[in-house]
């Protein structure tokens, strides 16, 4: 007898514990291997992703149990705080229009693009990278990087997006309500393609929740905090939005990679709630009360 128990129980319980600490070594370097191009997804997409290797290898971890050893091994992630700038200026001359996206939900790719522009720390200032998102697939359709915030990034961002799609027809263009997407020359872009024009009334950063979404996911998961030049931004932001579209799962596509989204057409489940069809129910629940 050892301190109570049998030998060979005691046999057991140490080939038990090393037989877990082999298991723990093998996930924590399969995890590892995801954060080499995605340094900040998240646990709960590092599971998703990780199923096939666990059930490969028939370890039976839960999300919970994954989520304590990365705690253990210091490898959860922590969200940056920034300091921005603003990139919106809507007190200009040109008109603005209506949003026409309320309670609308694209069921194909090109039916609803979102836009919007958001800094990146280069040096000591800032550059300025202009987004075109497809809402149906959340896949990044157009981008440039540009040195200020003329209207030449965004328009640059929107005709990479219309090169590479055939179709429009169906095709609404939303963003907020700044000169660069209200001046001439952008909305030219868009009455010469017959696409229609959609953009926010309240300020709301909810009223283009997706473009705001793909901003935060790339700066927070796939960016870097400061770039030493605009080279070395540019060859940086062509790769994440690589990653973006054809390596990151999301969960409002039902954790598909926006690449596989953008071919599909149909309902795909979401696990989240439209913007409006929230502020409808909080209106009606409030009625009831």
């Amino acid at each position: 007898m050892l301190f109570g128990y049998t030998r060979q129980a005691y046999y057991q319980y140490q080939k038990h514990g090393q037989q877990q600490a082999y298991e723990s070594d093998l996930i924590i370097a399969e995890v590892l291997r995801h954060r080499v191009l995605q340094k900040q997804i998240g646990t709960r997409k590092l599971f998703d992703e990780m199923h096939s290797f666990l059930q490969k290898h028939r370890f039976k971890m839960g999300r919970d149990a994954l989520f304590t050893l990365l705690r253990a091994n210091g490898l959860l992630v922590r969200r940056r705080k920034r300091k921005g700038c603003i990139t919106t200026w809507s007190k200009h001359h040109y008109r603005k229009y209506p949003n026409i996206i309320k309670g609308f939900v694209p069921n194909a790719p090109n039916q609803l693009w979102v836009s919007d522009i958001t800094y990146i720390h280069v040096g000591n200032g800032f550059a300025y990278l202009s987004l075109i998102t497809d809402v149906y697939s959340h896949k990044i359709v157009g981008f440039c990087l540009h040195k200020s915030l003329a209207a030449k990034g965004p328009l640059q961002a929107l005709k990479m997006a219309l090169a590479a799609t055939s179709d429009v027809s169906k095709l609404i263009h939303h963003s907020d309500r700044g000169v660069q997407y209200c001046c001439d020359d952008y909305v030219q872009q868009l009455k010469y393609r017959h696409i229609k024009i959609s953009m926010t009334e309240e300020g709301d950063p909810l009223e283009n929740a997706v473009a705001e979404r793909v901003n935060g996911i790339l700066k927070v998961e796939l960016l870097e905090k400061n770039y030493s030049n605009y080279g070395e931004a540019q060859t940086a932001i062509a790769k994440a939005i690589s990653i973006y579209n054809y390596l990151r799962p999301h969960n409002s596509i039902n954790n598909l990679k926006p690449v596989e989204a953008h071919l599909m057409t149909g309902n795909i489940p979401k696990k989240w709630t439209n913007y409006y069809q929230k502020r409808m129910q909080k209106k009606e629940a409030e009625m009831v009360v």
